[in-house]
């Protein structure tokens, strides 16, 4: 797969790699509390926090793990756009996000102390963190298999370079910094993937030829096809009941309503309103970022017909881009996906110091010290992330297609989290405990769900179709521990959870902007029109 990369493509890259460490040295003159650190003073328009949301997401495990998905999966890894995102993204815009802004609390951890207990914040906050570290070292490992693969760098220097380079800019500039360069990344990802995407098109004769293709590879008729074989046999060996439930509202509500690493992006908007529009915004480019992930993996499918067996999956767009792109154009695909990396892995690293840092460190080991003492700590924390990201990259090895790997730990550590977030949020008698058990109990299931799988005892098919069944049995056991929990124990009164729960608002200063009044600012409006649209992109390939 090595690629013939001339002076013209490394210049691309190292022109990237100094506009990133720019916009750090940039950021760090307004860092001058944790509150600018950790979420960019609050002070940030939804346009740019939109943007960076939908680029957090938009790493490298996301273009290697679904174009993986569709050489193996086919079509039916739509899923996890259309139904798998769009209305959980529209969800946390309409109703969640008030209740996270308003509070101003700083990460999602905070907000279960504050609803449960202490307890709940901690159990949540440790695994946050390890999920957190072990998604950065998936995005470690990756690039270094990438780019020794196309560019003959080692193993050791791929890892090490580009952990310097994120560490560098979340060091300097805290979330400020990651999310400009997120915006950058956007774009440049964008630069890389569309000409990889219309060049594959060419070559197998337009979209007519490729699904043609298709229907002669492995995959058959049935990778052309979201729905249809779902209540039988389909690539993905996915029932429709796990693909509704366990993807579209356990998996989708879990990651994106509770993952701090993406909630952190809204939180840091200017006021109420840019909050709620930030993952509404981001709806928008992800209801069409298939078409330059899913798609370039049907056809590395057709033209390379040792995929899944002689290559991994996982070798889809590496192989494409060797294939197809001359260079100048070689060299922005590879600048695009090192940023994929560092989107991803930035993402990561920030969500976890963070979380570290205020939902462990000053929550529960050092508290009442300065602020300047948790900046300090946050920095730390930083550098600590980054080379545990680095010590934990290998753990993925095991995985020739690692978005299977990434659903796995969302199972884990989403799905039960969006139990106890969703109940406490709607029924306010849920007691502390509760939260704390219930949290306790769903994620222990789903990693029994998972070794059942593994060992052979219980038989899902696939290992995306034990996600979607682990998922949902985490979400069903949690929820079952907290009522029982809840009818053993005492609840908060009223008093302690105004504007925490639905039903119990507080009183607040009213922070709405000039404009946010008008129709083209309503996150209702514009979340309707992004779930029409996703299910209106169903109607094309059913």
């Amino acid at each position: 797969m090595r690629l013939d990369v001339n002076l013209l493509d490394y210049a691309l890259i190292a022109i990237y790699f100094a506009t990133v460490l720019a916009i750090g040295f940039a950021a760090r003159r307004r860092i001058t509390t944790s509150l600018d650190f950790f979420l960019a003073g609050r002070g940030l328009p939804a346009w740019i926090t939109g943007l960076a949301f939908v680029s957090a997401n938009l790493g490298a495990i996301e273009i290697l793990g679904m174009a993986a998905n569709g050489a193996q999966y086919g079509a039916m890894t739509v899923h996890f756009y259309w139904i798998g995102a769009i209305p959980a993204m529209v969800f946390l815009g309409i109703v969640m996000m008030p209740f996270y802004y308003r509070s101003k609390v700083r990460s999602v951890p905070e907000f279960l102390r504050r609803r449960f207990n202490g307890a709940t914040q901690l159990l949540n906050a440790i695994t946050f963190a390890v999920a957190q570290i072990l998604i950065a070292g998936v995005n470690l490992y990756a690039l270094a298999l990438v780019m020794e693969a196309l560019l003959g760098w080692p193993l050791p220097v791929s890892v090490v370079v580009s952990a310097v380079i994120v560490l560098s800019y979340i060091t300097l500039g805290g979330l400020s910094s990651a999310i400009y360069n997120e915006v950058l990344q956007f774009f440049v990802i964008l630069a890389g993937l569309i000409p990889l995407t219309v060049l594959g098109l060419i070559k197998v004769g337009g979209v007519s030829g490729l699904f043609e293709k298709v229907r002669q590879s492995p995959l058959g008729e049935g990778g052309l096809h979201t729905w249809a074989g779902t209540a039988g046999d389909n690539p993905m060996h996915a029932h429709w009941i796990g693909i509704v439930f366990g993807l579209g509202f356990v998996l989708s509500f879990g990651y994106w309503t509770t993952n701090f690493a993406e909630v952190q992006r809204a939180l840091s908007a200017r006021n109420t309103n840019a909050a709620r529009l930030t993952p509404i915004i981001a709806a928008y480019p992800k209801i069409f970022i298939p078409l330059v992930t899913v798609l370039p993996g049907l056809i590395a499918l057709v033209l390379f017909g040792d995929l899944g067996q002689d290559r991994a999956y996982n070798d889809a767009i590496p192989l494409l881009m060797g294939d197809l792109l001359p260079n100048g154009v070689l060299g922005v695909a590879v600048t695009g996906l090192l940023a994929s990396f560092m989107a991803g892995m930035a993402a990561n690293i920030s969500g976890f110091n963070t979380v570290f840092t205020n939902d462990i460190w000053q929550a529960h080991l050092v508290k009442d010290r300065p602020d300047g003492y948790y900046l300090r700590v946050g920095r730390i924390a930083t550098v600590v992330g980054v080379f545990m990201g680095v010590g934990t990259a290998f753990i993925a090895a095991g995985y020739s297609n690692i978005m299977n790997y990434l659903q796995a730990l969302f199972s884990f550590f989403n799905a039960p989290l969006f139990a106890t977030f969703i109940v406490g949020l709607f029924w306010k008698r849920m007691t502390p405990w509760a939260g704390f058990w219930g949290l306790l109990a769903g994620t222990l299931a789903a990693f029994t769900s998972y070794i059942l799988y593994k060992s052979g005892v219980v038989a899902f098919g696939t290992e995306l179709n034990a996600s979607f069944w682990g998922a949902g049995i985490a979400f069903g056991v949690d929820v079952l521990v907290s009522v029982v929990v809840t009818l053993v124990t005492t609840a908060k009164p009223d008093s302690e959870l105004r504007g925490l729960v639905y039903g119990l608002t507080v009183d607040l200063e009213d922070d709405a902007l000039a404009g946010d009044a008008k129709w083209y600012r309503s996150p209702v409006l514009l979340g309707a029109g992004a779930v029409v649209l996703a299910i209106a992109m169903y109607g094309v390939i059913l």
